[in-house]
């Protein structure tokens, strides 16, 4: 049963009983899936893990972009909710008038640059990246929604570390995936 079915049956059953139809909405949105913490960590695990993947794609064979392109469009169908709506995505490294992202194709410019429509983008997950961590300074769970912001630590091949401070929304759909719908990322600051 899709939860628009679901939310119809409630409004339905509110109906009969003779509840105002604007407090069966409410009603409906509680029956979909509560996300948990250890779902948003482990989604944030998997974005490093499919940024990584990205990188060494890329690293593998660099003269077949290709390859690396696949990767990343399989890697924001999995990880970003662009089928819920627009998402807020505002990359680390973005210029005017390309600094927010509410479409797959801007996202995949981002992580694998070469798109005319995006000319400042050189494709970050194409740098040689080879671990992510995330150190949440918290997380907030509002039913099937969850906030995190944090501290990224990105290390390329020769252990270096690059450090980005993250803010993600997450959602859990009706089938239970946990998807990003707000992605915002930037360079701490570092003083005048």
């Amino acid at each position: 049963m899709t939860s628009n079915t679901r939310r119809s049956l409630i409004a339905s059953a509110f109906a009969l009983a003779g509840v105002a139809a604007t407090t069966a909405p409410a009603a409906a949105q509680a029956i979909l899936p509560r996300i948990s913490e250890a779902e948003v960590i482990a989604a944030t695990e998997a974005w490093g893990k499919g940024l990584v993947s990205i990188s060494v794609a890329h690293d593998e064979n660099e003269a077949n972009l290709d390859k690396a392109r696949a990767i990343a469009s399989a890697f924001i169908d999995k990880a970003y909710g662009y089928d819920l709506g627009p998402v807020l995505f505002k990359p680390t490294l973005t210029r005017e008038p390309y600094t927010f992202r509410k479409t797959k194709a801007g996202a995949l410019a981002y992580f694998v640059g070469h798109d005319k429509a995006y000319p400042y983008d050189d494709g970050f997950a194409l740098l040689p990246w080879r671990s992510v961590t995330y150190k949440p300074v918290g997380i907030q769970i509002n039913g099937s929604v969850a906030s995190t912001m944090g501290k990224l630590e990105l290390r390329d091949k020769d252990g270096n570390p690059t450090v980005v401070d993250k803010t993600w929304v997450f959602k859990k759909d009706d089938r239970g995936v946990v998807r990003i719908i707000v992605h915002h990322s930037s360079l701490p600051f570092v003083g005048y």
